[in-house]
């Protein structure tokens, strides 16, 4: 039996080269979601369980559809945790974002999670990345070389230690979330606060100067602020999620409607 999991990432290799890569936020459970976004050419989703209704079993299925619709999955697990890591690893994510990322040492355990030994700590099991056992010997070698793990820098104490966090041999990028990072500010949602601004650009600055993948996760149904993450060196993009493209699209096009009923 064939597992395409066991095929080279070409997000991988797109990190890897420090090219540029968009995707999009899922947090609607539901396969037409997934087939929609995958008509508009994004090349990965990130299945959003932090803030989202989801479950584990939900999760599998929609990686697989993910899988299917030619785009890579990834998962924004709830929070640094091994159990919640290896669940989701086993269940066939191409990688993972790790939330709330504040140290080196947290970072380095988030890796541990994803990689067998002798690179990691992860428990071995079968499941559906294993192939349910057929493609257990492949799926080592995969996990260890494919693998992606993105720490997401949304406070001000992984800011202070970005530089020791961009370090650690494993970590594919970080990813800025900006809600969470204004908000260890004492200023959430206040994006474009003189301070605010200040600590997004020394991220910048210090990922730049690393030569690492840098991150963000652009909330907003508008193309031009991914532009704008562009031309400031981003290069791993989230475009908006599921519900603000569907909502957006709808209020918009009533707006329009009812201004010439």
């Amino acid at each position: 039996m064939k597992n395409f999991l066991h095929t080279k990432s070409k997000l991988k290799e797109r990190l890897s080269s420090k090219q540029l890569t968009i995707g999009s936020w899922l947090t609607i459970p539901h396969q037409s979601i997934v087939e929609i976004l995958s008509s508009a050419g994004f090349e990965w989703l990130t299945i959003d369980i932090e803030h989202s209704a989801i479950n584990i079993e939900t999760v599998q299925g929609l990686i697989s559809h993910i899988q299917a619709n030619d785009m890579e999955a990834l998962v924004r697990v709830s929070k640094n945790d091994e159990v919640i890591i290896k669940r989701v690893m086993d269940a066939g994510a191409n990688g993972i974002i790790v939330p709330m990322i504040k140290s080196a040492e947290e970072a380095k355990q988030a890796v541990s999670w994803v990689k067998y030994p002798p690179k990691g700590t992860r428990g071995v099991g079968l499941s559906r990345a294993q192939h349910y056992g057929v493609a257990f010997k492949e799926y080592t070698k995969w996990v260890q070389e494919e693998s992606i793990v993105i720490a997401q820098i949304e406070h001000i104490e992984g800011v202070k230690n970005l530089s020791e966090i961009l370090d650690v041999e494993g970590i594919d990028g970080i990813i800025v979330g900006p809600y969470d990072l204004s908000a260890s500010m004492g200023k959430p949602g206040m994006f474009y606060d003189d301070d605010v601004k200040e600590v997004l650009a020394e991220i910048d600055r210090i990922t730049t100067e690393k030569s690492k993948n840098l991150g963000f996760h652009v909330i907003e149904s508008n193309h031009q602020k991914v532009l704008d993450k562009v031309a400031k060196n981003y290069n791993l993009l989230a475009f908006s999620l599921d519900f603000f493209f569907l909502g957006d699209t709808a209020r918009e096009q009533m707006k329009l409607l009812r201004s010439k009923l």
